[in-house]
């Protein structure tokens, strides 16, 4: 049982480090001649990538649904667009915007998440390579990587990655990437992304950190000294449950000109519609997010003190081992929560089933809350490996409803 006194969630606290990720500042333009702003958070994810259309002065990207684009002669492309499976204008300012908004050179959008993952690894790995991952990875990579990537001669190891030593003591000389999500999915576990960077490049391999749950606005790791991030766009950058989609951004060129040749020949792109509604969620992460935030900590103080839950997962507890790594990398905690339920599996089970409010269903970060039992659910296929997860978990993708009926809405399943 997490103890309330344990609890030091004051919005003051939290937003101690929020003026660190988007202070204005200046920067030579390519031509070295001029200075230009780099601007705030809000404002790159309302303007990056989106200027007005150049013939109607519309100020929303139109959506571009082609396939081609008529040519100017053999070989004159107008703006280099030729198929939209090799870009689209839609995609384009969606990608653009993804860049600006992780401080990256190179952002690409794909279908999906496991699109994005998939395109990553085939681009960076061979037969032979070996890739750590975080041993409470969200199931979907470590089906990927354990039933797909494996076949294909490439080994993996689990390793917390939280912790440091246990991380490098996992290296081998074939290691190519070292995968951390921070949170992790779904226990909430924290890697010190700058340190970790350290023991990866020490190691002449890449840091890549899947960075969906904390999402560009809360987190940044590329300025922390990763090489790739990683993202469901389906989550909290789409943030209303309406498309499906994924991405990579990267801070060094030729790393993004190598993923880009992937990305157009094996083909999982982002359409022009789903980059459309990508980029329309974009527009309000910011104000989402801190919505999330305020709500998840409000759910984490009452879960702490409810007799029935055995314990809650959430890096902005004092109590939480990675709380002050939290601190240092993240704007605020998040909006997903984790607790154990007393009372095991069954109980657990049951109390997802008799909410009402939070909707019983996979995924997250949409504006709706939603609750789910990892071992039956998202991280079924981790059962039987080092990676299952406890059977008395539940996951909770806290919303922006009415804080109050969220709450009321856990009292009465917990009952």
């Amino acid at each position: 049982m997490v103890a309330s006194s344990d609890l030091w969630l004051k919005r003051a606290l939290s937003r101690v480090h929020r003026g660190d990720h988007d202070r204005r500042r200046a920067r030579t333009a390519p031509d070295g001649v001029r200075s230009i702003t780099v601007h705030g958070f809000e404002t790159r994810a309302i303007h990056a990538g989106q200027e007005p259309d150049p013939r109607t002065g519309a100020v929303i990207p139109p959506i571009y649904a082609t396939s081609t684009f008529a040519q100017d002669g053999v070989g004159g492309l107008r703006d280099g667009y030729e198929y939209s499976r090799s870009a689209n204008p839609t995609r384009t300012a969606l990608e653009e915007c993804l860049a600006a908004l992780e401080v990256g050179v190179r952002g690409l959008a794909f279908a999906s998440g496991m699109a994005a993952e998939d395109t990553l690894l085939r681009t960076v790995l061979s037969p032979g390579d070996h890739v750590i991952i975080p041993n409470d990875a969200y199931g979907g990579t470590f089906r990927l990587i354990s039933r797909v990537v494996e076949r294909w001669g490439v080994s993996w190891t689990a390793a917390p990655v939280s912790d440091i030593e246990a991380v490098r003591g996992a290296i081998r000389p074939e290691t190519k990437v070292v995968w951390l999500e921070t949170p992790t999915n779904p226990l909430l576990n924290i890697a010190d992304i700058p340190a970790l960077a350290e023991v990866a490049h020490d190691a002449g391999a890449l840091l890549v950190v899947d960075n969906t749950f904390a999402t560009p606005y809360l987190q940044q790791p590329l300025t922390l000294g990763a090489d790739v991030v990683v993202h469901s766009t389906t989550k909290y950058c789409g943030g209303h449950s309406d498309v499906v989609g994924g991405a990579l951004i990267t801070g060094d060129a030729a790393l993004g000109d190598e993923l880009a040749y992937h990305q157009n020949a094996l083909g999982g792109v982002a359409g022009p519609f789903d980059a459309w509604l990508v980029l329309r969620g974009l527009k309000t992460l910011a104000v989402r997010m801190d919505r999330h935030c305020d709500n998840a900590e409000r759910v984490v103080e009452a879960l702490a003190g409810h007799p029935n839950v055995a314990e809650v997962l959430y890096p902005g507890l004092p109590s939480h081992p990675g709380h002050e790594v939290a601190r240092r990398q993240m704007r605020r905690f998040g909006g997903m929560v984790s607790f154990r339920v007393a009372g095991g599996e069954e109980a657990a089970v049951e109390l997802c089933n008799r909410a009402q409010v939070f909707t019983l269903g996979e995924s997250l970060g949409g504006v709706e809350s939603l609750i789910e039992h990892p071992g039956r659910m998202t991280h079924a296929s981790a059962a039987g490996s080092p990676l299952e997860v406890a059977a008395d978990l539940v996951r909770l993708s806290v919303g922006i409803e009415t804080v109050d009926d969220l709450l009321a809405d856990l009292d009465n399943a917990l009952k």
